[in-house]
């Protein structure tokens, strides 16, 4: 199994963010073909109390790394993609994580 992993940047507007993560890209994410499963959660803090670095982090789950590739290849997997722009105005940072 392979995750998918998005850390988004501190935004400009976190309400704003947030309203739109949870109405518009959460939805457009889960609908990528072969997902096995999807988590998001808000970055709450770090152990020594600064900033944190991150203000949500995504975990979209795949059987293997052909089958995650092959999702974002889908017409709901670039949907996905493109939308990012749309809203991370503080950025994201996309890795591969074996699971």
């Amino acid at each position: 199994m392979v995750k998918l992993v998005v850390a988004y940047g501190p935004p400009e507007d976190p309400a704003a963010f947030d309203q739109y993560y949870n109405d518009t890209h959460a939805p457009l994410a889960q609908a990528v073909p072969g997902l096995r499963n999807f988590e998001a959660g808000k970055v709450l803090g770090t152990p020594d109390g600064s900033a944190p670095p991150y203000h949500l982090i995504a975990q979209l789950s795949f059987d293997d790394p052909g089958a995650l590739q092959e999702a974002m290849g889908t017409p709901e997997g670039r949907a996905a993609a493109d939308d990012i722009p749309n809203f991370a105005s503080g950025g994201a940072t996309l890795m591969v994580v074996e699971a």
